[in-house]
């Protein structure tokens, strides 16, 4: 066994020992306290100052040249057409461009994968399947978000409500399936299942890959278990929810250890999130290569933190080698 066969060996045991060591501290009950107040206020707050912190970080980066990634036509003369969704060179095809980005996921629709054929022949080809997987899960996501308001709300707001409605339209089992809790589970296993399957994937996946899939995977089995199999108490975990909001901490009875579990992975994920990769969610508005114009053609961009330096010009360069660059025949701008 090589060193990245042990590394992972003994990563997935500590994986599972943590796992069994997060039950047995729960099956011994360090209190309702513990879990249901304490845990939460901590998360949320290593949250957002995390997340703050990494968003004035990158605000205070200094970005002083146009570096946009295109991959489209730039505007430059009148009768060459332009693209201003692949190019931008306004403020109008910067947002066209974002707005495409951050809800269709528009550069991963056009990802492609590349293959060995016999021959050896290198081969090109589609793959849509990535960019569904995104972004049904991405969307499932912020849905099932939006829908978790109802717990932190009095009274609840009638887009919540709608947003239930839709999400379990075929009326299906009591309580009502909702959809996106099959989607994000079937977009979460394939991307999973697609870095262990595809050898390109698996070998620049990281540790931490594995870890917020496995997470966001274990946060949505403990929600699905708990909704539609062990179910809860749902009046004692709104007056928990209103207690955390309303800072008026509420001890809740009889919820039951599958809910403490799904919090305390919830909590698990909120304190990960801000130093990890999973904060492009605020990273992709502060893309330089995204959410800047491409106008270099128009105006002339100076880095504004540049000090004088002293350089050797042409000229210079050329009154010092002048005679070995007339013996060797080499044109001169100026002959003495």
């Amino acid at each position: 066994m090589n060193d990245k066969q042990s590394f992972f060996s003994q990563w997935k045991w500590g994986v599972i020992i943590g796992a069994v060591a997060i039950l047995l501290i729960l099956l011994i009950g360090l209190g309702p306290f513990f879990f249901g107040v304490l845990i939460p206020y901590v998360a949320a707050l290593i949250f957002v100052c995390g997340f703050v912190q990494r968003i004035v970080t990158w605000a205070r980066s200094p970005v002083p040249f146009r570096i946009t990634t295109t991959c489209g036509q730039q505007k430059s003369l009148p009768w060459i057409k332009n693209s201003n969704l692949e190019s931008p060179h306004n403020l109008l095809g910067v947002w066209g461009r974002m707005l495409l980005e951050i809800l269709f996921f528009r550069s991963l629709f056009r990802n492609t994968q590349v293959g060995l054929r016999e021959g050896p022949k290198l081969v090109y080809g589609n793959n849509k399947f990535l960019w569904l997987a995104g972004l049904a899960f991405h969307w499932s996501f912020l849905i099932i978000i939006l829908r978790h308001l109802r717990f932190f709300t009095e009274p609840v707001p009638g887009w919540v409500l709608g947003i239930q409605g839709l999400d379990s339209i075929f009326q299906i089992g009591l309580p009502l399936l909702c959809l996106t809790d099959l989607i994000i589970l079937g977009a979460l296993s394939y991307l999973f299942v697609r870095r262990i399957l595809v050898p390109q994937v698996r070998f620049i996946s990281l540790p931490t890959d594995y870890f917020a899939l496995l997470l966001l995977l274990a946060i949505v089995l403990s929600g699905i278990f708990m909704r539609y199999f062990t179910k809860v108490d749902i009046v004692e975990v709104k007056k928990l929810s209103m207690g955390l909001i309303s800072l008026s901490p509420y001890i809740p009875h009889g919820i039951g250890i599958m809910f403490y579990l799904h919090l305390f992975l919830v909590c698990t994920l909120m304190i990960y999130f801000p130093f990890s990769k999973l904060m492009h969610m605020g990273g992709v508005f502060l893309s330089p290569t995204r959410n800047l114009a491409n106008n270099n053609r128009e105006q002339r961009h100076v880095n504004p933190w540049n000090y004088p330096v002293k350089v050797h010009t042409y000229e210079e360069y050329e009154d010092e080698f002048r005679d070995k660059m007339k013996a060797a025949g080499m044109p001169l701008e100026k002959d003495v």
